[in-house]
């Protein structure tokens, strides 16, 4: 137990330890048993993530960690801090686990292949065919099951028995029983072959070898595990996609010369020059210029922010207009983009890992087993059948209980499900996220880029008595097409849509802050803010300005247009809502989800979407801190949440969610943080990647129940000595035969979108 101490009296430090050697959840929680047995330590051990938070008392050498974790029989390390303040590399990220599980798979599967082909195929069987067997299950068993082994006998010095321990029981007491068979029974004569047979007479054994079994079981839990470290390998990804998103180099203003820097040279107060297209460099105050700013990947906004002098700015931002002069005010670990980068590191660090199913039974299990093969063993001794035949029932008890088909439950049926879910553009990440989707009942939706296009767009055209629509857009899109702003951009591009080619606009200019004027077809052209036409004696009369309340009470950009003394028209400009988003939401109910809305944007911008693809719950106005927290508070309240978005700024809500999913059309850092990603960007994928996530569980647990239904039903008869071994391994494979057939029904699985019907029997 842990010593709880005062933190006033002994300031707590925090450090996150690289863990290997972790095998299964309980591996996970011995090490943090260990940990805590410091005094003033609490650790949270993430078995996903193979990492470590400590905290630890003020004094506490941090090298007593690193040895209280090899006490434990795991190996740990201390990341390097970064220059930057950055969330340092760890070895355990730098070197690939799988890449050693792939080798180690591949070369057991090709000497396991002929093995299990010549014991099972008697047409196979040539002279000496069985030496040929012994020499090629040999590396598989010692050298391609060293991991078990060597996780098995660590666990047994700890006290402990998990999968490993039976994985390697079996595959070592059939590899021995074989060679003891081969070099002191019968089957080493030449001419030997490998019958099967129903049942065993007491004394039997001796001509038989089960070096298939030893072979097989290995190659097949190993493939298991290499899938499982492929998928674990992604677990870091998503600090460096965030960490990507800034600038790489900045043009700072030294000595009153412009000089081209990496970004993190820079230091507080450095004044630096951001031009059009260029991303934002560090956080900062505007000096010089006037600009829109495009910060929807950090803030959630969908209208490009207006700077100008004495406006604060933010790093990875995109400078949409004119040039700005900018003085850092934070650099390195402090900005907003580092500050992010540490919320999603927090949110994973503080998502526990979903413990896997064989894993909670195997404590008990395991255990059983090997008391039963003792058991047997020892009655068969006693009873007075002799060595051989009470050796063979222990074999075939250990051999039948081989959990093959339990390492196989979860991988094969994940790939058949991932690749299904790849052909209808849904990416499922591992086993531990098809829990959450069967808890799973309230569904958090970001706004900007996942229910709407995250693209302003021209979506309607209110012109003054009198006025012709496309002499407005006209004019209107000529003018706007020489400005850079993106509203601009969206009334230039929905005015060449709807009208053809646009006129040529001549003495063009931008009006700081309020929009452009221009001459088109020899008339004076003014759009932009109402403000704008009132500077020139142009007001906006009583039915455009209705107009104008209007569509801003909604949320929408107002844009007046004026020529030659008048005011023409009110253009309106919005992030338009996905073409299928309302269908979504409509499936998402289906599967008895309460959608809920949560955006950075205003009030009014929400609640108007929200009404138009039908859902009730609106959070709006929240900062990228607030999304988190809202996560929280849902989950305090009992409920079970999803969250779906595609920026930075959903990436720590992404992780701290029950189930994250993210929109391929979103950036790096919300898909490697997300559990599923939507790649077609289809809200409606969302509905078909939970009930596929679902089905695949499902298929799962039936993979898992017959194993462990078979073992219970053979176990007994394995014990009782009326079990050949031989049959044993027979049964074995017929149950890893039957748990991949399962799976590949997973194959005939359909879209929502293809048929409604197909749902409704999901949900059921």
């Amino acid at each position: 137990m842990s010593t709880v101490t005062d933190p006033t009296a002994t300031p707590a430090h925090e450090v996150e330890l690289a863990i290997t050697g972790m095998t299964c959840a309980s591996c996970a929680a011995r090490i943090e048993k260990k940990l805590s047995k410091l005094d003033g330590v609490t650790a949270t051990v993430n078995y996903a993530t193979e990492k470590a938070s400590v905290r630890y008392p003020e004094g506490l050498d941090r090298q007593r960690l690193l040895d209280q974790v090899e006490a434990a029989g795991y190996s740990a390390t201390l990341p390097e801090s970064d220059a930057r303040g950055e969330p340092a590399v760890t070895p355990a990220e730098i070197d690939d686990p799988a890449r050693a599980l792939r080798e180690r798979l591949v070369i057991s599967a090709l000497l396991s292949v002929p093995v299990i082909a010549m014991a099972m195929v008697p047409a196979f069987q040539f002279t000496y065919w069985q030496w040929i067997s012994l020499t090629l299950a040999a590396p598989v068993v010692v050298w391609g099951a060293w991991p078990f082994h060597r996780a098995a006998w660590t666990n047994l010095r700890h006290g402990a028995v998990t999968m490993d321990t039976l994985i390697s029981m079996g595959t070592s007491a059939a590899f021995a029983w074989s060679l003891h068979a081969l070099l002191f029974g019968t089957a080493g004569t030449p001419g030997m072959t490998h019958p099967f047979a129903l049942t065993i007479q007491h004394g039997a054994g001796a001509g038989s070898i089960y070096l298939e079994v030893a072979a097989g079981v290995t190659t097949f839990i190993l493939a298991g595990r290499y899938f499982e470290a492929r998928s674990k390998r992604r677990a870091g990804a998503a600090l460096r996609a965030l960490l990507e998103l800034g600038a790489k180099d900045v043009a700072v203003l030294r000595d009153g010369r412009e000089q081209r820097i990496p970004t993190d040279q820079l230091v507080v107060g450095d004044r630096f020059l951001v031009r059009p297209g260029e991303k934002i460099a560090t956080d900062g105050i505007v000096e010089d210029g006037t600009s829109a700013v495009d910060a929807s990947m950090l803030t959630g906004e969908s209208v490009p922010v207006e700077v100008a002098p004495g406006t604060t700015v933010v790093g990875a931002t995109v400078n949409a207009g004119g040039s700005l002069i900018v003085r850092a005010s934070r650099v390195g670990a402090d900005t907003q983009l580092a500050q992010m980068a540490k919320l999603v590191e927090d949110a994973q660090s503080g998502k526990a890992a979903v413990q896997r199913l064989a894993d909670r039974v195997s404590a008990v299990f395991v255990p059983i087993v090997i008391a039963l093969a003792v058991a047997s063993l020892v009655f068969w001794l006693v009873s007075g059948a002799g060595a051989t035949a009470a050796f063979t029932a222990a074999v075939a008890v250990l051999i039948i209980a081989c959990p093959c088909a339990l390492g196989l439950a979860t991988p094969t049926a994940l790939m058949v499900g991932t690749g299904r879910g790849a052909q209808m553009g849904v990416l499922l990440k591992g086993p531990e996220v098809l829990e959450s989707t069967r808890r799973i009942d309230t569904v958090v939706l970001d706004k900007t880029g996942t229910v709407t296009t995250g693209q302003m767009s021209l979506i309607a055209v209110h012109v003054a008595a009198g006025e012709d629509h496309e002499q407005v857009l006209r004019l209107a899109g000529a003018a706007e097409h020489g400005s850079e702003h993106p509203i601009a951009k969206a009334i230039a591009d929905g005015a060449m849509d709807r009208t053809g080619q646009l006129p040529a606009a001549e003495d063009f200019s931008n009006v700081e802050g309020l929009g452009v004027q221009a001459t088109v077809d020899g008339h004076a052209v003014l759009v932009g803010r109402p403000q704008l036409l009132q500077h020139w004696s142009q007001p906006l009369p009583q039915d455009l300005t209705a107009r104008q309340a209007t569509a801003e009470s909604h949320g929408r950009t107002a844009v007046a247009v004026a020529w030659d003394g008048q005011a023409r028209a009110v253009l309106e400009v919005a992030d338009t809502v996905k073409p299928t988003s309302a269908a979504a939401v409509a499936q998402l109910r289906d599967l008895g989800l309460s959608p809920v809305l949560l955006t950075g944007d205003n009030d009014a911008v929400a609640r108007t979407i929200a009404a138009d693809v039908g859902i009730d719950e609106v959070i709006a106005e929240v900062l990228p801190q607030d999304k988190v927290a809202v996560i929280e508070r849902l989950q305090r309240d009992g409920r079970s949440v999803a969250m779906v978005g595609d920026g930075v700024n959903d990436a720590a809500a992404l992780a701290t969610a029950d189930l994250g999913l993210a929109m391929g059309t979103g950036t790096d850092v919300a898909i490697e943080a997300s559990d599923l990603t939507l790649v077609r960007g289809d809200l409606r994928g969302a509905a078909d990647a939970i009930r596929l996530a679902r089905r695949t569980l499902t298929t799962i647990k039936g993979n898992l129940f017959w194993a462990f239904a078979y073992n219970i039903a053979a176990l007994p008869l394995a014990a009782a000595g009326l079990l050949n071994p031989m049959i044993a391994g027979a049964a074995m494979g017929f149950s890893s035969v039957f748990v991949v057939g399962n799976s590949l029904r997973l194959r005939h699985f359909r879209s929502h979108a293809t048929t409604s019907s197909a749902a409704h029997a999901e949900v059921a």
